[in-house]
């Protein structure tokens, strides 16, 4: 891994162990000099899928030692030679584990899109269910959670990428995006009662009590297995960047979850629903009032929070008049056009 042990130490400003790379540059060499001979044999002595094995035993080889160009360059080389749409996906599979690995955004939705190109013209349920998770992972790492959650839910009973995520961590990503973005209704139906998940969510630290807290509304759990989860987060590839998001945003779900069922309560009273303090809990809320992600107040005189539920039905009329005095200056503007 002689290329990605000298970016790694560009990135860090760690200083270079000379022997250990020139060790592993001889190693790389050697072993690269093998499979450029093997390819050559193959081009001379043998046919078209002895070469495309060559080829890509060489571009696999790049990829393990961390040098992106040259192996998405071997990759192409490969892809023009491989004939099949199975082993054309299991190619740009590999591919994509590559970018991920890298973290090429761009690259990786169009690697996604080829993919998708291929699996119309036709691929197997299992390249297809693969492809699912491949794409919820780079989703994730784009923080769009509701489409990654759909494909990961999608996935739970055909779960079989465990050459790129572990099936324990595949539970993780779909349990946490599917809160933040299924109504109650579906999170039982999909992820709660769903067997897959049941059958493993108990080794996953904490995750069982952030589901079910915020189910039965049992919020002090819910709290206090929320800080595990984010622990968990902060030291996960995919998770960590968006963390303080998560954050943040499971502490609105569950502060709109609970007030729904008050026209008001004491300040103390829902602290003591959270496992907080009062202080704590009245400066959280300030915060979320200000940004309008809650729909309530706090009465400090008598520390009362009080709902303040938005009227649809006006909201609604407000959005109609809005869109139609839009519509009306753009018929405007297009009058005059036409006039000229």
């Amino acid at each position: 891994m002689a290329p990605f042990y000298k970016a790694t130490c560009e990135m860090f400003g760690w200083s270079v162990d000379g022997a250990l790379l020139a060790a592993m540059e001889a190693a790389n060499a050697s072993e690269l000099a093998t499979l450029s001979e093997a390819i050559k044999t193959a081009q001379e002595n043998e046919g078209e899928s002895e070469v495309c094995a060559a080829m890509l035993a060489r571009a696999e080889m790049l990829m393990r030692i961390g040098e992106k160009e040259k192996a998405l360059e071997a990759f192409d080389e490969a892809y023009a030679k491989t004939v099949g749409l199975g082993p054309k996906l299991d190619l740009l599979l590999t591919k994509l584990r590559l970018c991920l690995f890298f973290d090429d955004k761009k690259l990786t939705s169009a690697t996604i899109d080829a993919a998708k190109g291929l699996l119309e013209e036709g691929g197997d349920w299992e390249r297809r269910n693969r492809l699912k998770v491949y794409e919820a992972v780079f989703l994730i790492s784009i923080r769009s959670f509701k489409k990654a959650a759909a494909l990961l839910l999608d996935s739970v009973a055909t779960f079989t990428a465990t050459e790129l995520i572990s099936y324990n961590r595949f539970v993780l990503y779909t349990v946490t995006t599917s809160i933040l973005t299924l109504p109650r209704k579906e999170l039982k139906a999909k992820v709660i009662e769903a067997p897959e998940i049941v059958q493993v969510i108990s080794e996953i630290p904490h995750l069982y009590d952030l589901l079910n807290g915020l189910y039965d509304c049992q919020y002090r759990t819910l709290m206090a297995a929320l800080v595990g989860i984010i622990d968990a987060l902060c030291e996960d590839r995919l998770m960590h960047a968006h963390s303080r998001y998560y954050w943040r945003e499971i502490r609105v779900l569950a502060y709109t979850q609970f007030l729904e069922s008050y026209r008001s309560v004491s300040l103390g009273g829902m602290a003591a629903s959270f496992g907080v303090s009062p202080e704590f809990l009245d400066k959280e809320l300030s915060g979320f009032i200000a940004t309008e992600r809650l729909s309530c107040k706090i009465d400090k005189v008598n520390l009362v929070v009080s709902s303040t539920r938005p009227d649809h039905q006006s909201a609604q009329y407000q959005a109609t008049i809005k869109q139609g005095d839009l519509l009306l200056n753009r018929l405007q503007k297009l009058s005059r056009v036409i006039n000229i």
